[in-house]
């Protein structure tokens, strides 16, 4: 059984839809970061700015950390990576880490993308049909 980290946007709202159909599949997946909703970063920036801090600061203080360290470890568990578009910088930042490591990755396009992207051929398979992604897998 595969591990796979979902990665996405917490502005997507078809994260929970795409894990819970990778689930029938029998397969575990962690997409819990998604919990924390789509405005999570967006008002983690205001109170640093509100507070002075740059994004240097920011990025040192407890709930970065704490943040970080918690997708880092279920990266690090999982032996399989999922990127739901769209998807920002952090998401393919985590793609990547994955790639990194060694671990299979695959990309689940929303649609046909407006600029397409050579540096996808690290992923092992790019879909725009979630039942494709899962017979993949």
């Amino acid at each position: 059984m595969s591990v796979i980290y979902l990665v996405g946007s917490l502005r997507n709202p078809k994260i929970p839809e795409v894990a819970d159909y990778l689930r029938t599949l029998d397969h575990e997946v962690f997409d819990e970061w998604w919990i924390a909703g789509p405005k999570a970063d967006d008002y983690w920036q205001r109170y640093h700015q509100a507070r002075g801090h740059s994004l240097e600061g920011a990025l040192d203080a407890y709930h970065a950390w704490h943040v970080f360290e918690y997708d880092r470890y279920h990266l690090n568990r999982c032996n399989t990576g999922v990127m739901v578009l769209p998807v920002g910088r952090s998401g393919h930042l985590e793609l990547g880490y994955l790639i990194g490591q060694g671990k299979p990755t695959y990309i689940l396009l929303d649609k046909d993308p407006e600029r397409w992207d050579i540096m996808y051929r690290f992923a092992r398979g790019v879909y725009t049909s979630v039942k494709d992604l899962g017979e993949a897998l």
